[in-house]
């Protein structure tokens, strides 16, 4: 057992959580028991998380989707309500850390996906104002796109949707997990052969066309399941706690 502010400090240091501003609170968004013993963690805070939290005992749910995103609505009723309602009635603290996650350079979101998919980790970049999310490698040998993406749908178990930014192999290859299609152009700037990345909108396939650079969008959840994980077997370890990771599968 660890005591819930103690895992709380942990994280909040380990993550680097004052350093970096987000679009939603970082750390211990909802206080259950004082003590955990059983960590569950997942992608999404979502209410299929929570039952299957419950049901396995939970004292904890470490997330990178939590709640609290700025602009949203805070009326606590409909699907928020019932949400709030299972994590209190439980006594279960719900933890959530977004960009600390998607940064740490050994145990978050973009760390994780690059070893799962076998990429060199050589550096990272922030590609505007704020943290240095996005990774980049440098492969031994030329690897053809068609080549890169059936590695890619093998790994995550899903097809990328591929955009060709040209007829080049990719040796230089940049990756930001989620909803990161808009760091397109700072990629680009950098010279590098392809990006890949979670999701895709209208104007990504123009961009990377024009811009000489392909895209993989191989989804956002697929790309996000890792670092929460790892996270996750990491505390364990450290706490000497259990952890169970729960996938509740998602398309998107």
């Amino acid at each position: 057992m660890v005591d819930l502010r103690a895992l709380v400090a942990y994280l909040d240091t380990l993550l680097e959580c004052g350093r970096i501003q987000d679009y939603a609170p970082n750390g211990l968004q909802v206080e259950g028991r004082a003590r955990v013993g059983r960590l569950v963690t997942g992608v999404s805070a979502s209410l299929a998380l929570l039952e299957a939290a419950r049901e396995a005992g939970a004292d904890a749910v470490l997330v990178h989707h939590g709640y609290f995103w700025r602009g949203e609505s805070p009326c606590v009723t409909g699907m928020r309500r019932a949400r709030l309602a299972l994590l209190l009635e439980a006594q279960m603290s719900l933890l959530a850390y977004h960009l600390p996650l998607d940064a740490h350079p050994k145990l978050g979101n973009n760390a994780a996906l690059g070893r799962i998919l076998g990429l060199p980790q050589d550096g990272r970049f922030a590609p505007g104002e704020g943290p240095e999310i996005v990774f980049w490698g440098e492969l031994p040998e030329p690897l053809p796109l068609a080549e890169l993406a059936r590695r890619v749908a093998t790994r995550l178990g899903r097809d990328p949707l591929v955009v060709a930014g040209g007829e080049h192999p990719v040796r230089r290859i940049a990756w930001c997990s989620g909803a990161a299609q808009g760091y397109l152009e700072a990629v680009a700037a950098r010279g590098f052969d392809a990006y890949l990345s979670g999701e895709i909108s209208e104007p990504t396939f123009h961009a990377a066309r024009e811009l000489g650079v392909h895209y993989l969008a191989a989804g956002h959840h697929a790309t996000e399941r890792y670092g929460v994980r790892t996270l996750g077997e990491h505390l364990a370890q450290h706490f000497g706690i259990e952890h169970r990771h729960v996938e509740i599968d998602n398309p998107v």
